[in-house]
Formats: C-alpha cells, sequence, structure tokens
C-alpha cells in the first residue's frame, strides 16, 4: 500500500529515519509499488527493497544513527 505522508510510514522506518530520508523512502516505495503491480505477492517486498535502496544513495547508518553521506 503506497504511504500518503511520512507519519503513514511503518513505525521501524520512521523511528530510525530522519525526515529527509523517510521523504525519499515513502517517494521510491510509492514509486516502486506502482512500477510492480504485476509481481503480486511479491510487490510489498519489491517496494521496500527499493525504498532501502534509495535510502542508502544518500544514507549510510553510523551506529544507530541513519546520517547524510555527506556528512561523515
Amino acid at each position: 500500500m503506497p504511504y500518503e505522508t511520512n507519519a503513514d510510514l511503518p513505525p521501524t522506518v520512521r523511528g530510525h529515519l530522519p525526515a529527509h530520508a523517510q521523504d525519499i523512502f515513502r517517494e521510491a516505495f510509492n514509486h516502486a509499488w506502482n512500477q510492480y503491480a504485476s509481481e503480486g505477492a511479491r510487490r510489498e517486498e519489491a517496494a521496500f527493497r527499493v525504498a532501502w535502496a534509495a535510502v542508502k544513495k544518500g544514507y549510510r547508518k553510523r551506529g544507530d544513527t541513519w546520517v547524510l553521506k555527506d556528512a561523515m
């Protein structure tokens, strides 16, 4: 299911990512959700993988915190 706002994201995403990374996750997830409509049961899994990959392009985990790659 697509997410309208960051507040709609799963707690595991909201509780770990900064706001900008949540925006990236949500937009990538929603786009992938539409792109993988024909995947059936694997649709949500594919959308989550795409969303996390998008976040990891601009952010990396330092300890328990996600930070911008440029901020390192």
